[in-house]
């Protein structure tokens, strides 16, 4: 007999706007908590605990928050808003204050992407003033490394991706474009490695990147997801896409784990994929308009790794789903 349809075990209310963007925090011996950024520019931090937000942090003047993340160094909160800053939080404490803030000059919808150097330092991937441009800036000074810019025009930057490889300099950097194209940036040389054109011009509008695999998958407004790989060489490989019963894809997210991709759908729904195969697993229907957002948290017990979808509907909905077993596919 096929597994009934999944329920949430609980649904978080109370933003009072749509919910754009998520992001775990289950750092040992601390509280667990998921942050959200809302479309009237509030940040909540929720307490998994007592399903309730026990803090709304306001810094971006009622623009849009399109993204948050922690440093896992010293759990300080990076957010993103469409006032064209980024803001650094500081929650030790009891605190909510904005420690340190970052402007973009971006208008755009694309999300910054960070990646830790060492005790307190990270670096920021962010779109640019210019259409196609990425910023590279290096933290806590501020300073721009380098500013990346595509030979072809590719239209706006849609999507980032900073990562270290495990051998070799690094760091490198994934950018989905307006055109569809998906590039592999080298930083440190400050040159495209790789560069993979779709048969669909559509936009890309989100990308997720197993770096242990080495392998990816992007979504966009059309119904499929286009996995690739990068080879021994770093060249950017297209695999077959998967259909999707639906067009419209706002986020992609791999488990830690590298056993689940889920995606947040146009139609309402996520949809949870074997990511070894992209084998379809699930199909969560719960929520009434847009999902904008989904994530996985990264507990230490796996019984109790969540999945969490953000929508347009104002809600939260989380998932205990798929945390036993050797592999799913």
């Amino acid at each position: 007999m096929s597994r009934p349809s999944p329920t949430p075990i609980y649904t978080l209310r109370g933003a009072a706007a749509p919910l754009n963007t998520l992001h775990f925090s289950c750092q040992e011996g601390s509280q667990p908590l998921l942050f959200s950024g809302s479309g009237k520019g509030s940040v909540h931090v929720w307490n998994l605990d007592s399903r309730r937000a026990e803090r709304v942090l306001d810094g971006h003047s009622g623009s849009s928050v399109i993204w948050v993340s922690t440093l896992q160094s010293t759990g300080a909160l990076l957010s993103q808003g469409r006032d064209m800053r980024v803001c650094l939080w500081d929650l030790s404490e009891g605190r909510a204050e904005v420690s340190d803030s970052l402007w973009t000059g971006s208008v755009g919808f694309c999300q910054c992407s960070s990646l830790e150097t060492g005790q307190g330092a990270w670096l920021l991937a962010c779109p640019g003033e210019q259409t196609e441009e990425i910023k590279i800036i290096a933290f806590p000074s501020k300073k721009v490394m380098c500013s990346l810019l595509p030979d072809a025009k590719l239209g706006m930057v849609m999507c980032l991706r900073l990562w270290q490889p495990d051998a070799g300099p690094g760091p490198l950097l994934l950018a989905g474009y307006e055109d569809g194209s998906l590039l592999l940036w080298d930083v440190s040389q400050r040159r495209a490695l790789s560069r993979a054109s779709s048969t669909c011009p559509e936009p890309l509008m989100c990308l997720a990147f197993d770096p242990q695999r080495m392998r990816g998958v992007s979504g966009s407004s059309d119904n499929n997801l286009r996995p690739w790989a990068l080879d021994e060489n770093r060249n950017l490989q297209l695999q077959d896409p998967v259909a999707l019963v639906n067009p419209g894809v706002s986020q992609l997210c791999i488990r830690g784990d590298g056993k689940l991709l889920a995606s947040a759908g146009w139609d309402h729904r996520v949809r949870v994929f074997g990511w070894k195969r992209l084998r379809p697993l699930a199909v969560l229907q719960h929520h009434t308009d847009m999902v904008l957002g989904v994530a996985f948290s990264d507990h230490r017990d796996p019984r109790r790794r969540l999945l969490a979808a953000a929508s347009k509907d104002q809600r939260i909905s989380l998932w205990s789903i798929y945390n036993e077993g050797p592999d799913t596919g």
